[in-house]
């Protein structure tokens, strides 16, 4: 799951095989770093070995600080997961970023409508990640593919095919709802708090997309 180096997404002839989620947030220097890399750690504890499922997580932002490093309270919070924050580059949203990603979760519904604006048939395969999970939630696991026979990315695939079809039906309780609140310029204690927020919304996901559950 480990991001190609440089501005762009490598081009790669095994696309096929793979499964890219995408996290989008504004400056690519909080909210999208701390969701790619508890990502990239709850797929690690769940597959074992981290490359075997065909998974790659990446991020970038809107307003992508281009080469900046993670903020240095986002770093604070993977510790306290025990995910690994280094080697990580902000990096500005490109148009091969959305064109090369099977699922795209962003931070906010404005997020989400950018991408959406960008064009590439982006529209089905992009949410937030607070309304992805709740879309998650209300699907049958056992409608979807075994992991163990078709694969994770036959599996991730059939979810976000899904999940598209629920979202007209399955709508937000409340517009902040599907929101999550920029913590840059913030103490520690709320970088915490949306760190708690993310990983609580990630859980779900991670198991909808494995197929194996949280281990205790």
């Amino acid at each position: 799951m480990t991001a190609p180096e440089g501005r762009g997404i490598a081009e790669s002839s095994s696309a096929a095989s793979t499964f890219r989620i995408l996290h989008v947030s504004t400056g690519n220097v909080c909210r999208s770093p701390i969701t790619e890399r508890l990502t990239r750690h709850a797929l690690s504890v769940r597959l074992g070995d981290h490359l075997a499922g065909g998974l790659i997580v990446e991020s970038a932002g809107t307003w992508g600080h281009e080469g900046a490093p993670m903020e240095a309270n986002a770093e604070m919070v993977l510790a306290d997961f025990g995910a690994d924050a280094s080697g990580f580059v902000g990096r500005e949203l490109l148009d091969e970023h959305v064109i090369r990603a099977d699922l795209v979760l962003t931070a906010t519904r404005d997020h989400r409508a950018q991408v959406i604006s960008m064009g590439h048939s982006a529209g089905l395969r992009t949410f937030t990640l607070k309304e992805f999970t709740r879309l998650v939630r209300a699907i049958d696991p056992a409608t979807l593919p075994d992991p163990k026979e078709e694969g994770v990315v036959e599996r991730a695939r059939a979810l976000v095919r899904a999940a598209a079809a629920l979202r007209g039906w399955l709508l937000a309780p409340s517009p902040d709802a599907d929101e999550v609140y920029d913590p840059y310029g913030a103490p520690i204690t709320f970088f915490r708090s949306i760190g708690d927020e993310i990983h609580q919304a990630l859980e779900p996901v991670v198991t909808a997309l494995t197929g194996v559950p949280t281990r205790s």
